[in-house]
């Protein structure tokens, strides 16, 4: 066992062999030091000051690297409570003086320790501990660091033998690095204590299985703190008047050693149950806040900015936005009573996607009454590449409109929110929020790409009333899609939107429609549209239609932007007709769509012909030629060419091929994809197949 014996001119604590083999039954010893009833203190401004000190408690005459472990300087906290405890304090630190140099058992010595502060909560005795001990460190090496300058503090040097200690360094080094290191655990394995006891009670009960696996690991590291403590306390007064003999000794240094490998394994225990702890609280913290999140969007408010604040949490100081057209960088206020556009993607979006909402964007129709404000959903839990930094950064200096300056702003538990509530899983979603803060649609984007700046106020009614006066024609199918199409049809012309990535076969209908045409006297204009999801090959079709002037093709620079708006307007009509409840069988504008949407998934090509605005026909690749390689036999049929649309129609619908194999491919993060689909040429149902694609070009 440790005993406290004389040993020459002062007292020594020699370290045991065995620290304690029977853990079970010092645990039980150790609990019952401790009263039923027992005072709850704030400790932590007491602990702050003991920190203090044990970083400004330094030798003068060399530096101790270990001290970096140690806290830093901190405003000086109140020290309300440490009146309460300054009596407990120093007895305990007359306690530590008189068994260190009166001699003892070190096990004995702790127990009268923990039952002098029996009435005192497990985190305040080891506090208090603590404290007395900083009294006893920091007094002896204030004497050792003013002994060189000033005159009472030499004298009091000289009485201590504090010359003869800094006369070997080297050799007190090792002594006080071993000490700093068991100090640097000690402190550690208290602030974990101290931790556990301000954990709030609101979100983890004292009673619960994290916090029980705890603390009753929490009295035998108090104890084993306090041990550890007086074998500091030991070593730092038996360097007082033994010099530069207590120095060589080892004894000390070997208990030193297996305290701080004791008290290691009781720090990790602890860490470890803590963060437990901590994360079961984090988590409760989100599930609260995102509850309150809920409860703030079902209701209505006076204006936009506490469900804006709930997204982005900012200081009414600060300034979360960034302004695209400005340049400059704004608070929320700058969206109070507005309609908000919240356009949500992660930060793989398609530039095809921000280049037309650009378009749409610059539209003067009700632009004062809406603004845009790009949302980018990033992974809370993982730092952002570098590389993902650079995406972020060139995608929001080219939007016009308002973004958040960073996706690191968006808070986590909104973006919870979004994800569950708002469904945005990877795909660009478009969320409007009323002037009042209220979600009035969760996705207007097919509304956006389909009628643009006029389907203001973006909501589920104003989306009914829209399609309410529409009708499948030209203006409907590609009215915003290219500038020269309303041009056409003012001038009712025939219009002819064709596609595919077969070249022969858009070489051979291009030169038989402007045969015929030219035959009947049509005005025709021929654009392609290529292909959903246009690759290599569509891009290839483009260079050569224009090389060899086949037809009119979208501006080759920016090609890419216009194939995929034709087409995402196509899908976005057959996700907004599902959304308001609408199906093939009942709704011929979603029949018209899904046989174009059906043309686009076999390899074959197709086309499209509208006079003007009016009469509307269509056809896949085979039907289209065979009608136009055959028009011998219906010519005479078009006495005007305002009726050639009107006898082509004819003349398709009676084309019924002896075999067929249609398509119909679906995007899978599509919304609304029905059960059930007809084929567009015999009426039969349709097989339902999983597919999985992978097309390099």
């Amino acid at each position: 066992m440790t005993t406290i014996v004389p040993s020459g001119r002062a007292s020594t604590v020699r370290g045991e062999r065995q620290l304690y083999s029977d853990e079970s039954g010092l645990t039980k010893q150790i609990e019952s030091t401790n009263a039923v009833d027992v005072e709850e203190l704030n400790v932590r401004p007491v602990l702050s000051v003991v920190e203090d000190i044990l970083r400004l408690a330094k030798p003068s005459t060399f530096d101790i690297t270990t001290h970096q472990d140690l806290p830093q300087p901190r405003l000086r906290p109140r020290l309300r409570d440490s009146e309460i405890l300054a009596y407990h304090i120093n007895r305990i630190y007359s306690e530590i003086i008189s068994k260190c140099t009166g001699g003892g058992e070190s096990h004995a010595v702790t127990m009268d320790l923990l039952r002098a502060l029996s009435h005192y909560a497990w985190d305040a005795k080891v506090v208090i501990s603590l404290a007395a001990f900083s009294i006893i460190y920091g007094e002896f090496w204030l004497v050792e660091q003013l002994h060189t300058k000033n005159p009472l503090a030499r004298n009091i040097a000289a009485l201590k033998d504090l010359p003869g200690i800094s006369a070997h360094p080297e050799k007190l080094r090792k002594k006080i690095e071993g000490v700093l290191e068991l100090l640097t655990v000690v402190l550690k394995v208290t602030r974990c204590i101290v931790e556990f006891k301000e954990l709030p009670s609101h979100y983890i009960s004292r009673q619960s299985p994290e916090i029980m696996v705890a603390t009753a690991h929490i009295p035998t590291g108090v104890y084993w703190v306090m041990r550890s403590l007086l074998a500091c306390a030991s070593t730092i007064l038996n360097l007082m008047g033994t010099g530069y003999e207590h120095i060589s000794s080892t004894a000390e240094s070997w208990e030193i050693l297996n305290l701080a490998h004791k008290l290691s394994v009781i720090l990790e225990h602890l860490q470890s149950q803590l963060k437990i702890c901590k994360d079961l609280i984090e988590k409760k913290k989100m599930q609260d806040k995102y509850n309150d999140i809920v409860g703030l969007m079902e209701i209505i408010h006076i204006d936009n900015i506490p469900v804006l604040r709930a997204l982005i949490p900012s200081k009414e100081n600060l300034k979360p936005l960034y302004d695209g057209t400005k340049q400059t960088h704004e608070s929320l206020e700058v969206l109070r009573l507005k309609y908000v556009l919240i356009l949500i993607t992660d930060l793989d979006v398609p530039i095809e996607e921000i280049n037309v909402l650009h378009m749409i964007y610059s539209q003067t129709a009700n632009r004062h009454e809406y603004e845009v404000l790009w949302l980018p959903i990033a992974d809370p839990k993982t730092p952002m590449t570098q590389f993902q930094e650079s995406t972020f950064i060139t995608l929001r200096n080219s939007m016009p409109w308002y973004s958040v300056d960073h996706p690191s702003l968006v808070d986590p538990v909104a973006i919870r929110y979004i994800k569950e509530h708002w469904k945005f899983v990877h795909m660009p979603i478009l969320v409007i929020l009323n002037p009042q803060g209220k979600p009035s649609n969760l996705d207007a984007l097919p509304m956006m790409w389909i009628w643009g700046s006029s389907g203001f106020d973006f909501t589920r009614h104003r989306e009914i009333a829209l399609w309410q006066g529409s009708v499948w024609n030209m203006e409907l199918l590609a009215d915003n899609t290219d500038p020269r199409i309303p041009h056409w049809m003012r001038q009712e012309r025939v219009i002819c939107l064709y596609g595919g990535e077969d070249i022969e076969w858009i070489r051979r209908f291009t030169r038989l429609a402007k045969s015929v045409s030219e035959a009947l006297r049509v005005p025709l204009e021929m654009l392609y549209v290529g292909k959903r999801n246009p690759k290599e090959k569509v891009r290839r079709c483009h260079e050569v239609i224009q090389r060899e002037n086949l037809s009119h093709v979208f501006p080759i620079q920016v090609y890419s932007d216009y194939v995929w708006y034709f087409w995402v307007r196509l899908w976005s009509m057959w996700s907004s007709k599902k959304q308001i409840g609408m199906s093939i069988e009942s709704d011929p504008i979603m029949q018209q769509i899904m046989d174009l949407l059906t043309f686009d998934s076999s390899e074959q090509g197709w086309a499209v012909f509208s006079r003007g605005n009016y009469e509307i026909t269509k056809g896949n690749g085979e039907k289209v030629i065979q009608v136009l390689e055959n028009n011998a036999q219906w010519a005479a049929k078009v006495e005007d060419p305002n009726r050639f649309v009107e006898v082509l129609d004819e003349e398709l619908r009676g084309v019924h091929p002896e075999h067929h194999c249609h398509r119909l491919i679906l995007p899978g993060h599509a919304w609304g994809i029905p059960e059930k689909v007809s084929c567009s040429e015999c009426g039969k149902l349709m097989d339902r197949f999983v597919m999985y694609r992978c097309c390099d070009e």
